[in-house]
């Protein structure tokens, strides 16, 4: 065999396996640029922000959660609503259901509606105000409020109210519930001081029955109120004006985590 050959055969040789390893070599190539990339790390500071989606507000009660009395048309709930928006930098959506004179059993068959079964279910925070109309009765609770039926009145309250709060358990038992204190609008009147200690036992009873449920939270607004009270009344001397609203807002502002 001469020595041609054999180096005719090696050099083939060795072309034939450089092709070979030029042929894995793109075939590696082509598999790896077909595969998905992998998805970017994330912090958890990352999901956080990810995963924000706003806060859902459902307001029940009275005519102090429909804002009666504000000029500015926002009450409570709505100042309430801003503050929370430039406190969280997250967007706030409201459902507002309060109906100017209702009383505690228009409330009880109210939140066994069942679209307001569906509103409170939703919420991430629950708003109440519920009481007042109980009490006062336009004015006549100072006629009679050392008379044994505001004993029965109170008790029929408390019974609704633990009732209400009942019902938004069974509808959502995540949501912050915040429950709104009684004031005294009549306190420099000529019964104003009698009437206060009754308003103070009513809300101590309500706290009480607040205390029995998880993440219900009771907000006292008396104390907002008992001085200088006319400064915050609206005209009818009964339901806050835009500085009361605001007063009793930035309270629950104060309380709200999140």
């Amino acid at each position: 065999m001469s020595k041609n050959y054999v180096r005719l055969v090696t050099i083939i040789g060795v072309v034939f396996f450089l092709l070979w390893l030029g042929g894995l070599g793109w075939a590696v190539g082509n598999y790896y640029a077909g595969k998905p990339e992998s998805p970017p790390q994330t912090s958890p500071q990352d999901k956080a922000v990810d995963n924000k989606k706003g806060l859902t507000i459902t307001a029940i009660g009275d005519s102090l959660t429909r804002g009666t009395g504000d000029e500015t048309g926002k009450g409570y709930v709505g100042v309430l609503v801003d503050e929370l928006k430039e406190k969280t930098k997250q967007t706030v959506q409201l459902t507002n259901l309060g109906i100017n004179g209702q009383t505690s059993d228009q409330l009880r068959q109210q939140v066994q509606q069942s679209e307001v079964g569906r509103q409170i279910q939703k919420a991430d925070i629950v708003l109440v105000t519920i009481g007042g109309n109980d009490l006062f009765r336009g004015g006549q609770g100072l006629m009679d409020f050392d008379s044994d039926n505001i004993t029965a009145i109170e008790k029929k309250y408390l019974d609704n109210l633990n009732f209400i709060l009942q019902q938004i358990r069974k509808n959502n038992q995540e949501a912050t519930v915040f429950f709104v204190g009684l004031y005294n609008p009549f306190i420099e009147m000529d019964q104003g001081k009698e009437m206060s200690k009754i308003v103070r036992h009513w809300n101590y009873d309500s706290a009480e029955v607040s205390a029995g449920f998880p993440k219900v939270v009771f907000v006292p607004t008396f104390d907002l109120f008992e001085l200088n009270v006319n400064d915050y009344l609206y005209t009818d001397k009964f339901h806050p004006n835009t500085k009361g609203y605001r007063l009793i807002a930035e309270r629950v502002a104060s309380l709200v985590t999140w």
